[in-house]
């Protein structure tokens, strides 16, 4: 199994910047294309980023493209999300999860799942 655990999350102003970061356990950690979703107050968990985990490839949702960057450093088995340009709609709380597959895109192809991190952004 793999154990996530995110980091990073809290309260910012419209406009400013946090970095997310999702440390994955070493002991049970392989293979692995990981992502990032989020969930709002009576929404549905949405997809953020995704990143193979030989970080060849990365995807984002249209709604964070051009603002969020997804990285990876495979060496600490932590993937990365550097948030930039917060806006309000972005307060959420923020899942990383791991898939079997390189790649996913969907909630289902994550079979995995840290805590969650809470991000705010105030107006």
């Amino acid at each position: 199994q793999v154990r996530l655990v995110e980091s990073g999350g809290g309260l910012v102003q419209a406009g400013g910047s946090l970095r997310l970061s999702c440390a994955a356990s070493a002991r049970t950690f392989s293979s692995y294309g990981m992502g990032w979703f989020r969930q709002a107050p009576g929404k549905e968990r949405e997809f953020v980023a995704a990143i193979s985990w030989s970080g060849d490839s990365t995807d984002y949702s249209d709604s964070v493209k051009g603002r969020f960057t997804i990285s990876r450093d495979n060496a600490e088995n932590t993937v990365y999300l550097q948030m930039n340009k917060l806006k309000p709609e972005d307060t959420a709380v923020y899942y990383c999860a791991a898939t079997f597959l390189q790649f996913g895109l969907d909630v289902h192809d994550y079979a995995h799942w840290g805590q969650g991190t809470q991000v705010t952004v105030s107006s």
